[in-house]
């Protein structure tokens, strides 16, 4: 298995890449079947911070690859406006990162 990095994509209905006049239930629904895009792809989703009123998201995934995460998303017919290779920082991240 090659080692996974972090991604973060968003979503902006401004600029067309969320759902316009999602409700918080249909953004449930939607998540079941981007999870199981997400498997399909071997894409690991964190965690998903979303603003359904603000027509808002951020995806926090686990993936090989940024292409893999764009796949995932193609899947379930959801554009996004960027996907970006992240880091964690915290106090942790540095104080490990410090001994190694």
């Amino acid at each position: 298995m090659q080692k996974m990095k972090l991604f973060l994509d968003t979503h902006n209905v401004e600029k067309q890449t969320f759902p316009e006049d999602i409700s918080l239930e249909q953004f449930s629904t939607f998540y079941e079947g981007y999870k199981a895009a997400c498997e399909q792809e071997g894409v690991v989703p964190l965690k998903i911070f979303t603003g359904v009123e603000a027509g808002r998201a951020f995806c926090l995934t686990l993936a090989e690859t940024p292409e893999a995460v764009k796949r995932a998303h193609d899947r379930v017919g959801l554009p996004f406006d960027s996907i970006t290779e992240v880091k964690s920082v915290t106090p942790g991240d540095l104080f490990f990162a410090e001994a190694s």
